[in-house]
């Protein structure tokens, strides 16, 4: 087995890791703490001149075609820097990627360039709602095809992008006589369009700059051409890609999970109580070691999960076990780095803070943690049957 990064792979990480140190780093605490829309969005828009906005997509539709491996590298640096731009990237490239599997070849070439060049700022994944989290195939919003239009009514919830996404990928119920999950169907929405509106903003723990919304639909008319893949077919299409957003937001976390425990370590070394460096101590010693170990587990994992969706292969349980063990991993190196720097850590004059505040969502989103253990149980007994 050859674990080397090929050029591209470290070229792509490297590119990630310089934007994020010179570019993300140095704002990463003001965006946290004030906003300042402006700057989060220039450097979006930046992301996507350096080719991070489609990493996975092909080249004839402007992005990098760099794989999955490249994205999970890219994803882990950004996140170093900044949790709310890496989970906005991650987003925006499984918008690219949805409609590059099943959009027809206008609409790939309509929308993926502007997705991934930066014109637009994001792209929205309008999959979520309150009858429909961890159970998708909940869902109420309907589409309903009236002539050559379709008409969407209902609403979406905790929509990552929202206030300044160009397009949104949309799962609405187009059959309801159908078996559940059975009759869903995937369209476009642009921003703007009659009968959308984004509504409220979700306020969070972490990843504040990151704008969280509702979308609503109330008789929102899109032409019957912005249906993607086959008509009823859309629940297979969203369950799949939310599998390969898993390595996205587990890549996310491991970045999270690195900066902090590193920062921690490099505090612990400085401190001095007792006459010496905390890094003295046995007890300091074994957080910085258990986190470390636990990051390098959980990198693997997800270097595996890349790989196998890179080569076309079945990767559903890979990547449910890397978010799972990714996230949990980084969540436990956050806590450690707080305790490492003691009070100081649950100041906002240091970044552990809000390292942990922004980890904490990743245990929860593209499928809660529990829901991954489902998902794992359930194919290691069917391999046994």
């Amino acid at each position: 087995m050859n674990l080397d990064l090929t050029e591209d792979q470290r070229m792509i990480q490297d590119t990630a890791r310089n934007f994020a140190k010179s570019e993300l780093e140095p704002v990463a605490a003001k965006l946290d703490q004030e906003g300042d829309r402006e700057t989060f969005l220039k450097n979006l828009r930046k992301l996507g001149e350096l080719g991070l906005m489609g990493i996975n997509v092909k080249a004839e539709y402007g992005g990098s075609e760099a794989g999955v491996v490249a994205f999970s590298l890219a994803i882990t640096e950004i996140a170093r820097a900044c949790a709310s731009t890496a989970v906005t990237m991650s987003v925006n490239n499984m918008v690219a990627e949805v409609i590059q599997a099943i959009g027809t070849e206008e609409q790939k070439k309509k929308y993926i360039p502007k997705i991934c060049s930066g014109e637009y700022y994001a792209g929205g994944f309008g999959l979520t709602e309150t009858t429909a989290g961890s159970d998708p195939a909940g869902m109420k919003c309907s589409a309903v095809l009236d002539g050559n239009e379709w008409v969407l009514n209902g609403s979406k919830i905790f929509i990552t992008s929202a206030e300044y996404a160009g397009v949104f990928v949309v799962w609405a119920v187009t059959d309801k006589s159908a078996p559940k999950g059975k009759g869903i169907t995937t369209f476009l929405v642009e921003n703007g369009t009659k009968g959308f509106t984004v509504g409220r903003a979700e306020h969070k723990m972490g990843q504040h700059a990151s704008a969280t919304n509702e979308l609503i639909f109330e008789d929102c008319r899109i032409p019957k051409e912005n249906m993607m893949g086959k008509l009823n077919d859309g629940f297979r299409t969203a369950v799949g890609e939310l599998a390969g957003g898993r390595i996205g937001i587990g890549s996310l976390a491991l970045g999270v999970g690195q900066a902090a425990i590193e920062y921690a370590t490099k505090y612990a070394i400085e401190r001095r109580q007792f006459d010496q460096s905390i890094s003295n101590f046995q007890a300091i010693q074994w957080m910085i070691a258990e986190s470390f170990t636990e990051l390098e587990a959980a990198r693997l994992l997800l270097m595996n999960a890349a790989f196998q969706k890179e080569k076309g292969r079945f990767f559903a349980r890979q990547a449910s076990m890397a978010k799972y063990y990714a996230t949990e991993a980084a969540e436990r190196a956050c806590h450690n780095a707080i305790q490492i720097l003691g009070g100081y850590g649950y100041t906002q004059e240091f970044p552990v803070e809000r390292y942990y505040r922004d980890v904490r969502i990743t245990s929860i989103y593209e499928g809660t943690n529990q829901i991954q253990r489902v998902i794992i149980a359930r194919d290691i007994l069917s391999s046994f049957k």
